[in-house]
């Protein structure tokens, strides 16, 4: 999960074609929310393996390896919510983390001569290449033309925590975050993911891409 928390004005229709692993190519025409085209490409910087094999936080960083941004986004939410969780739950973590990587697409860092976007740690969202898994891919897929803004439309960061197993997670609501296990919590009691979202980032719309 994310631990940290560009506007670029842009106007008309983007085609790019992205290189991504192993030579993969995908072409998509960009869609755009308060002036911003939705990105087609986030950089990732790759960091060093810990002796348990993970990617470390604390890492060196090897290189920064351009993704695929929707790919990017399935490679994420099956390594921060549970594949198995409700679809509602799924969906709510689908946006979170879309418009967590959008928003850090928009406002990309520079550490040690690297210059990224995010890296594959828990500093920003635990991304591990072609771990995207059907249910989860399922759940990105119902939100992938949606974003989930500011009421004037402008791009924010949603950021998100564990939380407290089988509780609503208030506190968080309150700090204008997620709780992962909320999101769970309130699905499983029959509220549908853009009343999970509304709970916790309060004052926010969810808007469609142009």
């Amino acid at each position: 999960m994310p631990h940290k928390s560009k506007l670029f004005l842009a106007v008309g229709a983007l085609i790019a074609t992205v290189l991504g692993y192993g030579g993969y190519h995908r072409a998509e025409a960009a869609q755009t929310i308060y002036n911003t085209p939705k990105p087609t490409v986030i950089r990732v910087a790759i960091r060093e393996l810990n002796p348990s094999g993970e990617p470390d936080p604390r890492g060196r960083i090897i290189w920064v390896r351009s993704v695929p941004f929707e790919e990017y986004c399935e490679d994420v939410l099956p390594n921060e919510w549970v594949p198995s969780w409700n679809r509602e739950s799924l969906k709510a973590g689908a946006m979170a983390i879309r418009m967590f990587a959008w928003y850090h697409h928009l406002h990309p860092v520079t550490i040690d001569g690297f210059t990224f976007d995010v890296d594959n740690t828990t500093n920003f969202q635990h991304y591990r290449y072609l771990s995207r898994q059907p249910d989860t891919n399922a759940a990105f897929t119902e939100i992938r033309n949606l974003a989930y803004v500011k009421q004037n439309g402008e791009i924010i960061e949603l950021n998100y925590r564990a939380g407290i197993r089988d509780d609503p997670n208030w506190q968080y609501r309150n700090a204008q975050k997620m709780a992962q296990w909320g999101s769970e919590y309130w699905a499983t009691r029959g509220r549908n993911y853009l009343q999970i979202l509304q709970f916790y980032y309060v004052d926010r719309a969810q808007m469609s891409l142009r």
